[in-house]
């Protein structure tokens, strides 16, 4: 009788002779998908190449930076929807297979298009989430389970569907793909009180380099803290979350305040540095910062728009206010009592009669041609310093800042609790965003300009290292050589967005995947001379 080893080897050879007479990759892939998946579950109408009319469609269907959908940026041989977790499965299978390189996309949200473009390898596919979208509620064990390709818009919906005192502290963008969104921490409105998504993750499922699927159990604890924050499609393709659900009051307090230079912008943003991380934990204030035009005028000014969320009614709000931040003159007329789903909306940028249903469509609000990058800040920005912003603010054509408020619960967890270390002492994130609508033409001027922005900031933010989140992805930190990740090289960004802890992670990548079946340009990676080792051990094995 054969051993499970020489049934495997048998069935590999005649994989082997069947796909070599195969004539292209997509169909050597099919064949090898059905060589190894379900027969009760069919995926063949869920390829697509560039023969299918909708091939476009689905490519471009979540992709949010329209930078990387021009005709010249790298395009997948073939786009792979999975109908099951048992897909997922023979997807690494069979890639590993063919030896083509996989990308994975939940949500399409990763800002230098990770997703569904490689520019350093080639060919590629892409293995897109989008059909794995289940919601599992329970409001009696105050959790779900959440699918990989279901949107954060969604879970807030069947959240909401359950309970109207029952939320989870995760993105304010509504239509982040769950399953990359958390990989790399996830922040919303609430973090101040609850930390964030990945703070509150209590199990996950994920497919590994050799196409198991684990559970936390499973996968081991080290793993288990490497997906909760370590950045995504390093250590496998992520299926399910387990969240823990968070209590939030009937009524939630809303405000939009927004003040210009003319009305003391410059004093009132910096005395929000002083007051913004220190305030009841149950306030998020953020900073969302642009020029703009003030009536008639043709000159531009710097508008700063101050967008809360207050866990409680308008009176304590206003009288938290009043006490710790008069200088913003908030008044009764500015807020707006309503519901915590309805809150959800509000700071996503909804109008205020949109019905909570709209979530259910997953669908962005925000496409554009974009560069952005990130900073933390621990020391007060002085006027002089915001002065000189302003001004490089004014040199460009359509700049975004967005500043977002630390401390509270995020100064209670230590800095590697999760490899997400920016912790105690920040004071707040900076989002810097350049944006643009005419395609790759001007594309060079606006990121030579956020370059230069990023540049000037150096006085006035964290250092050794200058600190980068890494659901920011930005590639100007560094990049992963073709078919090589260099351990060297990759701490130029490592460091920046996972501190000391991104050599625990290169240990964890370096024992699950020392093949680096799962990577890309800023992917984390393994230690070579164990890789190697480990190498050298399964040619034995299998020759």
């Amino acid at each position: 009788m054969l051993s499970p080893s020489s049934h495997l080897a048998i069935l590999v050879l005649l994989l082997s002779v069947s796909l070599a007479a195969s004539a292209s990759l997509d169909e050597n892939f099919a064949q090898c998908l059905s060589f190894y998946s379900d027969k009760a579950a069919p995926f063949y109408a869920s390829i697509y190449t560039s023969k299918n009319a909708s091939f476009t469609n689905i490519l471009e269907s979540s992709a949010q930076n329209l930078r990387y959908l021009v005709p010249s940026a790298p395009k997948p041989e073939l786009i792979f929807t999975p109908l099951t977790d048992s897909h997922v499965q023979v997807a690494v299978t069979c890639s590993k297979k063919l030896g083509i390189h996989l990308r994975i996309r939940s949500g399409g949200h990763d800002y230098e298009g990770l997703s569904y473009v490689s520019e350093v390898e080639a060919p590629f596919i892409i293995v897109d989430l989008s059909k794995l979208r289940a919601i599992n509620v329970d409001i009696k064990d105050n959790s779900a389970w959440i699918q990989a390709g279901a949107t954060i818009g969604e879970v807030y919906y069947r959240i909401y569907e359950k309970s109207s005192v029952h939320g989870f502290p995760a993105g304010l963008c509504t239509s982040l793909g769950v399953g990359g969104h958390i990989t790399g921490g996830a922040y919303g409105s609430m973090m101040r009180k609850y930390g964030l998504a990945a703070d509150n993750v209590l199990d996950a499922k994920l497919v590994d380099a050799n196409g198991q699927i684990l559970d936390r159990e499973a996968m081991g604890e080290d793993l288990f803290w490497a997906i909760r924050g370590g950045g995504g499609a390093s250590f496998g393709i992520l299926l399910w979350w387990k969240i823990k659900l968070v209590p939030v009051p009937e009524n939630v307090t809303v405000f939009t305040v927004t003040r210009s230079l003319e009305q003391d912008a410059t004093k009132i943003v910096h005395r929000w540095q002083e007051v913004a991380p220190y305030i009841d934990e149950d306030l998020f204030i953020r900073v969302i910062i642009q020029p703009a035009t003030v009536g008639n005028k043709t000159e531009r000014t710097i508008t700063t728009s101050y967008n809360a969320q207050f866990l409680g009614g308008a009176d304590r709000l206003l009288q938290v206010m009043k006490e710790n931040f008069p200088e913003l003159g908030l008044t009764r007329k500015d807020c707006l009592e309503t519901s915590w789903i309805k809150s959800v909306l509000y700071i996503a940028g909804y109008p205020n009669d949109t019905p909570p249903e709209v979530l259910l469509q997953g669908k962005s609000t925000f496409k554009n041609y974009f560069k952005a990058k990130s900073d933390f800040v621990r020391e007060p920005i002085p006027e002089t310093g915001l002065q000189g912003l302003w001004q490089r603010l004014l040199e460009e054509d359509s700049p975004l800042m967005i500043w977002n408020p630390y401390g509270g619960m995020m100064s209670k967890f230590s800095e590697s609790d999760i490899p997400f270390p920016h912790r105690n002492g920040t004071l707040y994130k900076i989002q810097y965003l350049s944006l643009w609508q005419d395609g790759d033409k001007n594309a060079t001027k606006h990121i030579d300009w956020i370059r230069k922005l990023y540049n000037y900031m150096t006085p006035y933010v964290s250092k050794f290292p200058r600190e980068a989140y890494v659901n920011y992805r930005d590639l100007d930190l560094g990049m992963n050589k073709k078919n090589y990740t260099s351990y060297i090289q990759a701490t130029s960004w490592g460091n920046m967005y996972f501190k000391d802890n991104f050599n625990r992670l290169v240990k964890i990548k370096t024992k699950v995947d020392p093949d680096d079946v799962f990577r890309h340009e800023q992917s984390i990676p393994p230690l070579p001379v164990s890789s190697m080792k480990l190498k050298d051990k399964k040619s034995k094995t299998w020759e």
